[in-house]
């Protein structure tokens, strides 16, 4: 048994149920993340996998279930609580503020930032063109770039946990592969990754470990090694290959 499993999850959502209005999202969905590593939620457009990661973040309430992040009930703790415990957020569509700068919107992501290894100068380091153009407005980015910023906003709060919300959505495939080849880097600084993905091979060739939305319910979970081609496919859709 590996040392993080040993010592238990970073993060834990058991029996999760969320509503929107009369609408169950989810359903007595449960994870289990060990730290350091890059798990997937894949799953059709409207299984639920957005309204999960919101709910980790604090955005949505639970009907039902508990999340857990080092042993700690955090079900009750406000968004702002949970990033200075060190969970972060990058939304879908990037959410930056289009009149501010690259730095400034960096800044805003460490207001309420913990102790850790992600400071200004480390995002710049990670982005290579980044620093140079720092006080460019985000609205002057590319699409791809100003995901960059997004996840450098997250980064900048030192978090343990990093919520990945449809990473490539939007994205030129060139840049959806560079954006990919930062997640191991992370991972390796002790950042758990819990990213969601429509691109399922995006996914398995990213993750250590997958798990399948469908209706708002788990419907498989394993490593992307340990899983074929028809039980992806039936796990995504609800029908046999």
């Amino acid at each position: 048994m590996t040392a993080d499993h040993a010592a238990g999850p970073l993060l834990e959502v058991r029996q999760l149920s969320v509503h929107h209005g009369q609408l169950l999202a989810l359903r007595e969905v449960s994870l289990r993340l060990p730290a350091g590593h890059v798990h997937a939620m894949i799953g059709a457009n409207g299984a639920g996998k957005s309204t999960l990661l919101r709910t980790i973040a604090g955005l949505h309430r639970p009907s039902a279930g508990s999340i857990f992040l080092d042993g700690a009930d955090i079900t009750s703790l406000r968004p702002e609580r949970r990033v200075a415990a060190g969970i972060a957020l990058v939304p879908e569509g990037r959410r930056l503020f289009p009149s501010l700068s690259v730095k400034e919107n960096l800044q805003l992501g460490a207001t309420a930032r913990r102790d850790g290894p992600w400071h200004l100068e480390a995002i710049y380091e990670l982005f290579g063109w980044m620093r140079d153009r720092r006080h460019q407005r985000a609205a002057q980015l590319s699409g791809g770039e100003q995901q960059a910023v997004a996840i450098g906003r997250a980064l900048a709060a030192n978090p343990r946990v990093l919520l990945l919300d449809e990473l490539s959505l939007g994205l030129a495939p060139v840049v959806v592969r560079q954006i990919y080849a930062l997640l191991p880097k992370l991972a390796e600084s002790g950042v758990t990754i819990l990213l969601v993905e429509q691109d399922v091979s995006q996914a398995l060739a990213a993750a250590s470990h997958v798990h399948c939305l469908l209706e708002g319910r788990i419907t498989l979970a394993g490593p992307p090694t340990s899983l074929t081609g028809g039980q992806i496919e039936e796990a995504y859709f609800g029908v046999r290959a």
